[in-house]
């Protein structure tokens, strides 16, 4: 390989997405140019959000690329799915990316090889979550993406079997390689900058911490309810996009009396988040599916116990000195949270575990990786 090779990526969710997708997009960007071995072309419809864009850390071999004279979203969707392929080809590129489990049509017939990566595929083990038409779009693009890729990266051995059972792939074509934490998550915090974020918010002194968006899959009254059975100074703090399922969380709170002890924040910037981690004294992530669950491995970085649930990939998420149990039980929930709260017997010594357990999902691990099979391709 040489310097003047040209690998392309879907950066639609670099620019757009604040979570899950977004967030894996960017970090595996920028560690993939810290390796300097190519060059990187970053196709998006637009230029986005300015806050996400600039996550991307400039560097001369990488440069984001827009479509000409597209500025309709109609145009913007057809230009992802089909005309992508030729503006590709114009600027030399040997190699696309599909980072969220989308790749637009014709590479093949251009002469470009591809890499997809697939998250999770909850709307097929679960589609209860999704609506009709979701569904259907989603399960098309899966079975586009898994038939025109020349390989797939599942970023869990869950992730795997599902794409296995429902793609019905051969599975020498899937690698697994895990999902990077981004390095603003460490347990070295800025001190002062988490007390500015504490009073900012009005954090309460005391309170375990569940991060994603506030949806019934990740399952956030699990940890409501859990409120009934922990010590009464300790309150739950939610961080996440608003939805339908929050009203009720706030219903069932007030009925409960435990509004008092529920504190819900939304739209909260990159850059404040790590200090939620720093304040809190435990994390929670009662989630019923992932594909990953990057929240845990932000939570450890951070030096937080973790309790999570069973049923999907958590548990290869967290490692085995995170405590889990069942996502219909409250009271196990709880009594798994008392066992991580300062002064629990085991509790250092499970965070010591626990951040030694993720190393194997550090960035620049991750990133080789993914450049060995981009060599292996080419």
């Amino acid at each position: 390989m040489t310097e003047q090779l040209i690998i392309g990526y879907d950066a639609k969710r670099i620019v757009r997405n604040a979570t899950g997708l977004g967030s894996y997009s960017r970090t595996l960007v920028n560690d993939l140019a810290s390796l300097g071995t190519f060059s990187l072309r970053l196709y998006a419809p637009d230029a986005g959000r300015d806050d996400l864009r600039c996550q991307i850390t400039p560097q001369p071999h990488v440069k984001f690329c827009y479509p000409k004279d597209v500025s309709l979203p109609f145009d913007k969707a057809i230009w992802r799915t089909r005309g992508i392929a030729k503006d590709l080809r114009r600027d030399g590129v040997r190699l696309f990316h599909g980072l969220s489990g989308e790749l637009p049509h014709g590479l093949r017939r251009r002469g470009i090889r591809s890499v997809v990566t697939i998250h999770d595929l909850i709307f097929l083990r679960h589609p209860e979550y999704y609506n009709w038409i979701d569904r259907q779009v989603y399960t098309w693009k899966f079975h586009h993406a898994v038939k025109a890729a020349d390989h797939i990266i599942a970023i869990s051995e869950c992730t795997r079997r599902d794409i296995i059972e429902f793609g019905n792939v051969d599975e020498q074509k899937i690698s697994v390689i895990y999902q990077s934490c981004a390095p603003r998550f460490s347990p070295e915090s800025d001190f002062q900058k988490c007390e500015q974020i504490r009073l900012l918010y009005g954090l309460p002194k005391r309170f375990i911490l569940q991060v994603g968006t506030i949806e019934a899959r990740k399952n956030a009254m699990l940890s409501v309810r859990a409120l009934h059975h922990l010590p009464k100074d300790l309150a739950l703090v939610l961080v996440g996009r608003h939805t339908e399922y929050t009203n009720k969380i706030m219903a069932y709170a007030s009925e409960q009396g435990l509004s008092h002890r529920l504190f819900l924040f939304h739209d909260v910037p990159d850059d404040h988040l790590p200090c939620f981690y720093a304040e809190a004294e435990a994390f929670v992530y009662p989630s019923r599916y992932e594909g990953f669950g990057i929240p845990i491995i932000e939570a450890i970085r951070c030096g937080l116990p973790v309790v999570a649930c069973t049923g999907s990939c958590l548990e290869e998420a967290g490692g085995p000195d995170c405590l889990y149990v069942s996502p219909d039980d409250a009271e196990a929930l709880a009594d798994a949270v008392v066992h991580t709260l300062h002064g629990a017997e085991g509790r250092e010594q499970r965070i010591m575990n626990s951040q030694q357990y993720i190393r194997r999902f550090e960035g620049a691990d991750v990133a080789s990786q993914v450049f060995s099979l981009y060599k292996s391709l080419l």
